[in-house]
């Protein structure tokens, strides 16, 4: 087959060099990718988000398949336009895709259908939003309602920041995605990402991962797109339940309001004293998250993906995983996820992908002129590396970045993966070199 993946992250570099590892695989497009994924397939210079050019250069081509990364395009509804034009496609319906691209949706979806979930309320004012904090006790989480890229939740620890933080959303801080504003209970547990392939009438339950989103160690600083992940987590036994009591009831759910979800369902899930509860649904895998189960992942993830878009999902044999330890330590550019420098030359990745256990996935990345790789984004390289143990995986990790990687503007957390570990430490110390 001759496959178009959409994206340019570092999922989509991952889920590049997954799909060309399937015997099914004759010819891998991506738009508009990056400097890593130039190297294992040819890209196209179309933006994720330019629905019309993505749709037309597929029938050009005579593309077979299309794999779409990133939700912004899921959302603007490419999965339907290719679907009228008789292309295959792995993701969701616009229609389906409103359980990412609108909390509010998502949440009274959950009430409809006794999906567990923290109680809540949804605002398009101000005034009525702050009246609400009256009902709840400290900490408040706010959230936008539509896409606003991993970073449209905010935790207050007090009335009166809650306040503040609520005048900044309605104010614009994210833009057209914060004009409805959620108000949810802050739930107590543990915090866990958990993946599955649906095609509209059934779903495959893959694995769990952790993901890291606050900028700094010890989860200090505002969210981000997320700084790393681990697979597997130690003592996770909840796949039954999250299964019976949220994924099954989710699809069977869209089927019957007409909207059939076919594609990834990862579900951020609070592990409460009352067993799971949902956090909110994303319609695609998570980045980092993707970057750590693509390295565990055995089986054919193209084959996983075609038959899921044909509806077939039931034709998919046992999912095969490795039992090793896999760790994505993300290296931003400073300032993220505010402010930061572009075109930067980073040096060492080469040499970091020799090393025992390690794969290098490009994320914010370009190329000069004379081959130079470049910083081109906030998140730009993600150091995955697979041990035996979560401790081995940390460790050749982290020796990527100190020993090899050399990009003064970049920083990492120290802490990713620590509450994995026997000891808890993690001795390292690359701030950039």
């Amino acid at each position: 087959m001759k496959i178009l993946l959409i994206g340019s992250g570092g999922r989509e570099h991952a889920l590049a060099w997954k799909i060309n590892q399937s015997p099914l695989c004759e010819q891998l497009i991506c738009a508009p990718g990056n400097a890593g994924i130039c190297e294992i397939a040819d890209c196209v210079d179309i933006k994720a988000d330019d629905v019309d050019g993505l749709v037309q250069f597929a029938l050009r081509e005579a593309v077979n398949f299309v794999v779409v990364g990133p939700e912004v395009p899921l959302a603007l509804g490419i999965v339907d336009d290719l679907t009228q034009q008789g292309i295959a496609v792995f993701g969701p319906t616009e229609a389906a895709a409103m359980l990412e691209s609108s909390k509010a949706f998502t949440k009274d979806f959950c009430t409809r259908h006794d999906i567990p979930t923290a109680k809540y309320d949804v605002f398009t004012n101000v005034a009525d939003a702050k009246a609400y904090l009256g009902e709840m006790s400290a900490p408040y989480v706010i959230k936008a309602d539509g896409l606003a890229a991993g970073k449209g939740v905010v935790i207050a620890e007090t009335k009166e920041e809650a306040e503040r933080e609520l005048d900044e959303f309605f104010s614009g801080k994210f833009g057209d995605a914060g004009e409805c504003v959620l108000i949810e209970e802050f739930m107590t547990g543990h915090e866990i990402s958990f993946f599955a392939i649906a095609d509209g009438k059934s779903v495959l339950p893959l694995i769990a991962a952790q993901d890291h989103k606050r900028a700094f160690d010890g989860d200090k600083g505002p969210n981000t797109g997320g700084m790393g992940a681990y697979s597997p987590v130690p003592g996770f036994d909840d796949e039954k339940r999250i299964m019976d009591e949220i994924l099954i009831p989710t699809v069977r759910g869209m089927a019957a309001e007409s909207a059939p979800f076919t594609g990834v369902l990862f579900a951020g899930l609070m592990m409460t004293a009352d067993g799971p509860k949902l956090i909110e649904y994303n319609v695609r895998f998570g980045d980092p998250e993707c970057q750590v189960l693509m390295r565990r992942l055995n089986s054919d993830l193209l084959d996983m993906m075609f038959k899921a878009a044909k509806g077939r999902l039931v034709d998919v044999g046992l999912v095969e995983w490795s039992r090793d330890a896999v760790v994505n330590v993300v290296v931003a550019a400073k300032g993220y996820p505010g402010s930061y420098a572009k075109g930067e030359v980073i040096k060492g990745v080469d040499a970091a992908n020799q090393m025992d256990g390690v794969q290098v996935f490009h994320a914010g990345t370009t190329r000069s002129q004379d081959g130079a790789l470049l910083s081109a984004g906030g998140r730009v390289l993600n150091i995955t590396a697979q041990g035996k143990t979560v401790a081995q995986a940390v460790n050749r990790a982290y020796k990527a970045i100190d020993e090899a990687v050399n990009w003064p503007g970049g920083f990492v957390r120290r802490d990713i993966a620590k509450q994995a570990l026997p000891n808890k430490l993690c001795q390292t110390s690359f701030e950039g070199k």
